[in-house]
């Protein structure tokens, strides 16, 4: 008998994946994939979307005939911040625009110009000015620029929605998408921004649905449910938001620190937002409260020169485990030394300069450093709440320093490491599921691991 399974295509901007998910949210199968970026009209790398779509569809089709598996229900999540328009017959318009590409500033200034001020406009919207990572002014920009094309728009679908397009061709806009920093969304009035209506953009926007909505159909003889669709952050966040019964912040560790509050009932502050806070959104549209640190990358460069200098392997670094004589030396007599090359900080000297002659020393002095930012910015989105449940997941769950650091800043809070390289797929497939998650999940599925601060000498 054919075990029965859920599907889930979760697409990133290098790896292209589709998973099997048992009852039991298990993994049973993996597939990989990648495509060369294509150029668009101005010779900017992005997305083959042909190609894409193509590998959809031969892979789901083969799995369909699959002698081991039952496709039962089928979802997708992927990165943001990227629309798919279409003309009246379902045909891409445009290019799948690169989310790092620039928007001519001149477009981008008339817009601030008939609806900031920016400060206030930001706050409203939760969303920065960020070029193309701003997909709402992906539509503007193209109204502005591309006039043809865009009078040719039937439909504007963030990419999870298009995915799920491909599948059942019915348009749907669903919460995660439009709440990710698109500046669509007024989050004081719980509805689009009274810019997306003046300029009409509303009506190349279709239907707004739960995340949770599905739509059931007979797929070339089998009857599947098929989602619409979830943003990889917000998918990744909800596997936690159902099975902790107590509000918590999920810190998502990599390239970028996410640190995500989706307990915040209010809408972003000016102070808020000039720190440089966003809102993501959940599932049922409730605003999720985040801050960002460029930690990933920080750390990257400034290892790197750290081991030039002292000349070690350029891996050394993670096998440097939290030394607490190191640590009460450094705090003694603390300065800042390193100079950030990521990001600005108001404590960060003019060059970077330590007086340590081990790179041991020097490394403990920039891991306090990074992770005094980091709970500056946990700190910041549970301000006005009692939050006392920290998650961290992602590529810092394995450095010594950078937990036992922020056990030890953060004592107040019960912090917690969890394993979730499946995150945003296996949230995909719980997004579609009536299943009830309890409180034992991540233990079971996330390898969750408890720590607690260090003792003080």
């Amino acid at each position: 008998m054919k075990q029965k399974v859920t599907a889930v295509f979760d697409i990133g901007k290098t790896n292209k994946k589709f998973f099997l998910f048992d009852k039991n949210y298990k993994e049973v199968y993996r597939e990989y994939a990648s495509f060369d970026e294509i150029k668009d009209e101005d010779g900017f790398p992005t997305e083959n979307l042909a190609a894409l779509q193509a590998w959809l569809k031969e892979l789901f089709q083969r799995i369909l005939h699959h002698e081991e598996f039952t496709i039962k229900a089928i979802n997708f999540s992927t990165y943001g911040a990227s629309f798919v328009h279409l003309d009246e017959y379902g045909n891409p318009l445009t290019p799948l625009y690169n989310y790092t590409k620039e928007i001519d500033a001149t477009v981008v200034a008339d817009f601030y110009k008939e609806y900031g001020p920016e400060l206030e406009f930001t706050s409203t919207t939760g969303s920065p000015k960020s070029g193309l990572l701003n997909s709402g002014m992906q539509l503007y920009w193209i109204k502005y620029t591309q006039p043809e094309i865009y009078k040719k728009i039937k439909h504007s679908l963030h990419l999870p929605q298009y995915l799920s397009f491909i599948f059942t061709g019915i348009p749907f806009s669903e919460y995660t998408s439009i709440g990710c920093h698109t500046s669509l969304w007024n989050y004081e009035k719980k509805d689009y921004h009274h810019w997306v209506y003046k300029e009409e953009i509303h009506k190349i926007l279709p239907p707004i649905v739960s995340t949770e909505t599905s739509v059931n159909m007979n797929y070339n003889g089998t009857r599947i449910k098929i989602g619409v669709g979830i943003h990889d952050s917000s998918s990744a966040l909800l596997p936690y938001v159902r099975s902790v019964k107590k509000p918590f912040v999920l810190v998502s560790t990599g390239t970028w620190s996410i640190a995500l509050n989706p307990f915040s009932d209010v809408p972003l502050t000016i102070e808020e937002t000039k720190a440089g806070c966003i809102n993501y959104m959940r599932i049922n549209g409730k605003p999720v409260k985040s801050s960002r640190l460029f930690l990933g990358n920080e750390y990257k460069l400034q290892v790197e020169e750290l081991s030039k200098k002292f000349n070690i392997d350029q891996d050394y670094h993670k096998n440097v485990a939290f030394d607490y004589d190191a640590y009460s030396e450094i705090i003694a007599d603390f300065t800042y030394a390193f100079r950030w090359k990521s990001f600005a900080d108001e404590n960060m000297p003019q060059k970077t300069t330590y007086a340590y002659n081990t790179f041991e020393h020097a490394y403990h002095q920039l891991m306090i450093e990074l992770v005094q930012l980091q709970v500056q910015g946990i700190k910041r989105i549970v301000d006005t709440q009692e939050i006392d449940r920290l998650y961290i997941d992602g590529g810092f769950t394995d450095n010594d320093l950078y937990i036992k650091l922020l056990s030890h800043y953060l004592r107040g809070m019960k912090l917690r490491t969890t394993k979730a390289s499946l995150g945003s797929a296996l949230g995909a497939a719980i997004a579609i599921s009536d299943t009830k998650l309890n409180s034992k999940f991540l233990k079971k599925n996330y390898a969750l691991k408890k720590h607690v601060p260090f003792i003080i000498k």
